[in-house]
């Protein structure tokens, strides 16, 4: 039933089987990152302060309206890889026509939100107002697309779940490729404002779709994909929601915090959104085993716990969560000692470079706090207890990161109190999801 793209997580050696699913996960990641990074480079360089700090201050309202969307892929890649561990192929088949069927009505609903809203939204966060245009126009043409960005995250959650992380790196190179070329030609070559680099992240992504979509029609007959077939079933799109809305609202709560920090840092004028906009493009480098492993964990919790085979699951969670850890942590001593020169290559203005140093050295020792809690979100995303995450992530990465930092500015109106909403909220939740798990998965497996 595997085919020959596809993974059954449920034989062979634990550590081999999620370090191959997540070596190509880390490479798709590495390029998605390199791509972000060049959009960044491109535009502080040929274009300017003001345009970087409008693609900077865009992020964290974009990752609000996409990674909700994509929380939901995730959650739903969750069902589909239970059905595929279990060897359901009926049930499996309904799952994925169900998925891209619902991600469609996603995709057409978030483009009209993400064209008509971008105003409003932008200047609640408090953009600059010597920003403010520039981000509308990044906006405005990236949410054109919403459609290609939805439709990504979900086919590439129908092949991870049956174990194919492959076909998705390769189609991540191309559209990165496509993506730095356009950049060069449309900002570099023919000096266009931030709206082109939206264009070229679009149309990229438009790509990786096609690609995608023409995968999952070629799968084996056991997980492919047919038009005709595509309906909502409504028993499957409740299983689908039950377990991808928590995780697209905990997306959404981290996004939201996000976005508050950003209105923060906003005041603090255009200097500091373009340093702490580079040194977030920095910080993506970090998020790459994090990625790679919670995801490739959540495939393979969900996967065993389909065939029932629970010595495996307590076996890869321990194996997983030790390899983000570590990974996580020796990325960021490097970030520490080389922050300065990295901040440099974004922007060469002393004020820049200062303030994504600050925050670079005020977060970089603790990433270990940030992986073991993504880790711990992934494997209970698999076990089909998305909820607690997600209250987790509301808890403390919302309203306890809000509260903090709303009370703290006032009393120490420094931007490097905002820093220090990171350490201290990652400490709090990797400690609640400590204790949790030795709860749950000390206990019998076969209750979840």
């Amino acid at each position: 039933m595997a085919g020959s793209s596809s993974t059954l997580m449920t034989e062979g050696p634990i550590g081999k089987r999620i370090i191959t699913f997540a070596f190509p996960l880390f490479w798709g990641n590495l390029f998605q990152q390199l791509y972000n990074t060049a959009d960044s480079l491109i535009v502080g360089n040929f274009i300017g302060n003001a345009a970087l700090a409008a693609v900077s201050s865009s992020s964290s309202l974009i990752f609000l309206m996409v990674g909700f969307f994509n929380g939901i892929a995730i959650g739903s890649g969750v069902v589909i890889a239970r059905y595929f561990g279990a060897r359901d192929t009926g049930r499996l088949k309904r799952s994925i026509h169900t998925t891209v069927a619902f991600g469609l009505i996603c995709g057409a609903g978030l483009t009209f939100v993400g064209v008509f809203a971008a105003p409003q939204i932008l200047v609640l966060m408090g953009t600059p107002a010597e920003v403010l245009p520039n981000s509308i126009t990044y906006f405005r043409i990236y949410f054109s697309g919403s459609l290609a960005f939805v439709m990504y995250n979900f086919f590439v959650g129908i092949l991870q779940s049956v174990g194919d992380s492959r076909h998705p790196l390769i189609y991540l190179i191309i559209s990165s490729v496509i993506n730095i070329l356009l950049d060069l030609v449309l900002i570099g070559r023919f000096h266009f404002g931030v709206g082109a680099v939206a264009f070229a992240t679009v149309i990229s992504q438009f790509v990786s779709v096609i690609l995608c979509l023409r995968q999952l029609l070629h799968s084996p007959e056991e997980f492919r994909l047919s038009p005709r077939e595509l309906r909502i079933d409504k028993d499957m799109l409740r299983q689908l929601l039950n377990s991808g809305l928590p995780a697209g609202f905990q997306n959404s709560i981290i996004s939201v915090a996000n976005v508050f920090v950003q209105a923060n840092i906003n005041g603090f004028g255009q200097m500091a959104v373009a340093g702490c906009g580079a040194y977030s493009k920095i910080q993506g480098f970090v998020f790459l085993p994090i990625t790679c492993f919670s995801l490739a964990l959540t495939t393979f919790i969900s996967q065993n716990l389909g065939a029932k085979k629970y010595d495996r699951v307590r076996t890869g969670a321990v194996f997983g969560i030790f390899c983000t850890v570590i990974a996580a942590e020796l990325i960021g001593v490097l970030i520490y000692i080389f922050a300065p020169n990295l901040i440099a290559a974004f922007n060469h203005t002393p004020e820049v470079i200062a303030v994504g140093t600050e925050q670079a050295r005020t977060e970089a020792f603790f990433f270990f706090l940030l992986a073991f809690s993504h880790c711990m979100a992934g494997i209970l995303r698999g076990a089909g207890k998305s909820v607690v995450p997600m209250v987790v992530m509301l808890v403390f990465w919302c309203i306890f990161r809000v509260s903090y930092i709303t009370i703290a500015i006032r009393f120490i109106p420094v931007i490097r109190v905002i820093f220090w909403a990171y350490p201290i909220t990652w400490s709090l939740s990797a400690l609640t999801f400590l204790i949790y798990y030795k709860r749950c998965f000390s206990g019998n497996l076969k209750t979840i």
